[in-house]
């Protein structure tokens, strides 16, 4: 019996965003759901099934950043890998130092995805 494959969340309001990243993710053998919002996420009972979230950091109402500071409040354990368009090697580090597995800039290559998926299921 093979194991399924982890669920990643991609959480972005960017409309493109969620449309490209599931068939790229599928290509990489793994399911997903994709959410406009922190909101929707929290709301859409995946946070559960979600083994890894692939978030923005910047989106109207709960940013990235807040929604990686509720989850860690809820004890919710769940690898995140960050995009952003805006590059700032400051938020990066402290992104890192609170926990993400990974932060990528936008636009990344299909290989970049790839590597910070496996880095951050590497522990599931």
């Amino acid at each position: 019996m093979t194991k399924a494959r982890p669920l990643v969340s991609v959480v972005d309001d960017d409309e493109s965003v969620r449309e490209a990243l599931p068939s790229l993710l599928k290509e990489f053998g793994f399911p997903s759901q994709t959410f406009s919002s922190a909101e929707e996420f929290l709301a859409s009972g995946e946070v559960s099934q979600t083994q890894c979230l692939i978030l923005d950091i910047a989106m109207p109402g709960m940013s990235g950043r807040d929604l990686q500071q509720l989850l860690k409040q809820r004890q919710v354990r769940i690898p995140i890998i960050f995009l952003t368009a805006n590059g700032d090697a400051v938020v990066r580090r402290q992104l890192l130092a609170r926990g993400a597995a990974d932060f990528l800039l936008k636009p990344f290559t299909d290989t970049a995805l790839l590597d910070a998926l496996n880095l951050a299921l590497q522990n599931e």
